[in-house]
């Protein structure tokens, strides 16, 4: 996991009473929340914050900070000794908008602060709450920063503050409605989706913090993967999904489009499946109402079934082609259209009409993990390949996906799978979903 990975009310209480949020909270996914834990889901603060073997909020995930070294986050249980037991409300929010600990020292914007800064007052009051009445608290040392002496560079993050925090929260655009803005609320604050969809700039800022730059969300490496636009883009963003697919795909990690993969899928397991239905609207409402950046003016993916009459016909004079016929076919189709929601297709797939093929290679080498929702993993994921063809075999086979069915991408090369190859590890846990208590 990277430094992207781990960034990994003004408004609510405008938009939304709190009677209303209670009933909202308890119809998640079917489970009883109090509105604290329910904020905490809004802001995945379990998925840094825990270990798949380990007490949830008791910290020790291992992320990188790019040219720096190592950190491992922290125990934000209750507990006094090793933990936030001893934060008043004001240390709480002081972490949670500045991103200096009750100590004074500086915390990596690993820590999204920068995007938990937006959020409403009565949210970080309901998620103080939260922590100091709700979860258990678990005595759990942190584990030091493995960054060389020279290399920490914490003293230096009031500056990077100053230069890049804006630490009030968001408030309302009176031309937009209530839907709109709620939506604009949780991606730009608690849902902290800019931290792992847009670009960053030297100094590891994200070069957007709402849509009024044009960065903002427009994709972005992260760590092996291409962390896809969410703009209006017609083939690698949103331009053909609606508002439903985005709720789709956000409760259920899958639509017509895709399903989930990377990082996503904690994202999805332990956060965006358990918003209510009318919030995830909001987010789709407002995600929608961003324009293309990347591709104005494209012409929209158009299927093209010259390669489905190539392979029903058994011709393979394509390089990979014999590749797709042997391990793709089964899943996929012939017709690169898949089956369904549970097997993705090809033809026309954001991912694969990405410029940036790095999702697609690591997903080859890799596989998925599973997405869970309703308590219930999905039966069908993407398999790895790794261990069954070589660079060049893959790079033939991605190639030849990607310029199929009407797909239209640049070719991959065997470097790019070969320093995928080297850079990810094989083994993973196959589900990823943490307890909150």
């Amino acid at each position: 996991m990277t430094f992207s990975k781990a960034f990994k009310a003004v408004l609510f209480a405008a938009l939304v009473p709190a009677a209303a949020l209670a009933a909202v909270s308890a119809n998640a996914q079917g489970v009883q929340m109090s509105r604290g834990e329910y904020v905490a889901r809004l802001a995945n603060c379990v998925a840094c914050h825990s270990t798949p073997d380990g007490a949830p909020f008791a910290g020790g995930l291992k992320m990188n900070v790019p040219m720096l070294g190592d950190i491992y986050t922290t125990n934000i249980t209750p507990d006094k000794a090793t933990g936030i037991g001893d934060y008043s409300y004001e240390d709480f929010e002081k972490a949670m908008r500045d991103g200096i600990a009750k100590d004074g020292h500086h915390l990596y914007p690993a820590m999204p602060y920068t995007s938990y800064a937006k959020m409403s007052d009565d949210d970080i009051h309901a998620l103080y709450d939260f922590f100091m009445n709700e979860v258990k608290p678990v005595n759990q040392a942190n584990l030091p920063d493995e960054i060389e002496g020279w290399k920490n560079v914490r003293w230096a993050l009031g500056i990077w503050n100053m230069l890049f925090l804006d630490d009030k929260a968001y408030a309302n655009k009176s031309d937009k409605d209530a839907e709109w803005n709620r939506g604009a609320y949780l991606v730009q604050g608690a849902g902290h989706c800019g931290a792992c969809h847009s670009p960053r700039g030297l100094m590891f800022q994200e070069k957007g913090l709402d849509e009024g730059d044009s960065a903002f969300l427009a994709g972005a490496p992260l760590d092996n993967w291409s962390s896809p636009s969410l703009n209006g883009d017609v083939n690698s963003g949103l331009g053909r999904w609606s508002e439903q697919d985005v709720v789709d795909f956000l409760k259920n990690g899958r639509n017509v489009h895709g399903t989930a993969f990377g990082t996503m899928v904690e994202v999805v397991n332990n956060s965006t499946s358990y918003m209510s239905d009318d919030d995830l609207m909001a987010i789709a409402v407002y995600l929608k109402s961003l324009p293309a950046q990347k591709e104005k003016g494209a012409t929209p993916y158009a299927y093209d079934n010259g390669t489905t009459e190539m392979l029903t016909k058994l011709k393979f004079e394509e390089p990979g082609a014999v590749t797709y016929y042997q391990y793709c076919v089964s899943c996929h189709l012939y017709d690169g259209k898949g089956q369904g929601l549970y097997q993705p297709g090809l033809a026309g797939n954001p991912v694969v009409l990405d410029q940036d093929p790095s999702s697609l290679v690591n997903l080859t080498l890799n596989g998925s993990l599973r997405v869970v929702t309703s308590g219930k993993p999905h039966a069908y994921g993407m398999p790895f390949f790794r261990v069954l063809r070589n660079d060049q075999q893959i790079a033939d086979v991605l190639t030849f996906v990607r310029k199929s069915w009407g797909n239209n991408a640049p070719a991959v090369t065997p470097e790019q799978v070969a320093k995928i190859r080297t850079d990810t590890d094989p083994t993973r846990n196959d589900i990823v979903v943490l307890k909150m208590k």
